[in-house]
């Protein structure tokens, strides 16, 4: 893409984000809302949208500066941090106890559960759907069973957090879950 290139579209933003928009509003005087492995920024720049502070966290530099210019165009709040969350022995690049929010999307690394509770304040909100393993039966989409959660697997991965809703959607071969760290 060149720089006199149109961002391409985003895809939807999930429901899940829209059904606990007030509370993630409230959960942001806490701390910025991170959007991890953000992608396009489809949920960052919904989140901006409605005013919150948002960190952008991406290992892609090409969709980091797609979301870049679009929030610069559009005056959103949306800083953005490139960093690749799978890399041997990577560590989130902000710091703990920092995150109003933090928001999970059609992404799996295991090993980054404990710290992302971590980035969270106390009394923060995490919002987190990704795939399960009806995906595989699915004709697109992932199919390495190291990126699908197995049946009540999502909720297991943050003990530590109080949990508002957990639900398993086969339909959509997804889970999801909406928590928050206690204050």
């Amino acid at each position: 893409m060149t720089s006199n290139s149109p961002a391409p579209a985003l895809a939807p933003v999930s429901a899940h984000l829209f059904a606990y928009r007030e509370a993630l509003i409230a959960s942001a005087c806490l701390g910025p809302v991170a959007d991890l492995a953000c992608g396009r920024g489809r949920h960052a720049v919904a989140a901006a949208g409605w005013g919150l502070p948002v960190v952008a966290v991406d290992r892609n530099p090409d969709f980091l500066g797609e979301l870049q210019n679009r929030a610069r165009t559009s005056a959103l709040s949306v800083t953005c941090v490139r960093a690749d969350l799978e890399a041997a022995g990577s560590v989130l690049p902000l710091a703990p106890g920092s995150c109003g929010a933090v928001l999970v999307f059609r992404f799996l690394f295991r090993p980054l559960a404990s710290g992302i509770v971590n980035l969270l304040a106390p009394g923060g909100l995490l919002l987190y759907e990704t795939f399960t393993r009806v995906q595989a039966e699915r004709p697109s989409g992932p199919s390495n069973p190291a990126y699908m959660l197995a049946e009540g697997e999502l909720s297991s991965l943050f003990p530590g957090l109080r949990t508002l809703a957990y639900a398993e959607d086969p339909e959509n071969g997804c889970a999801r879950l909406a928590a928050r760290k206690p204050g």
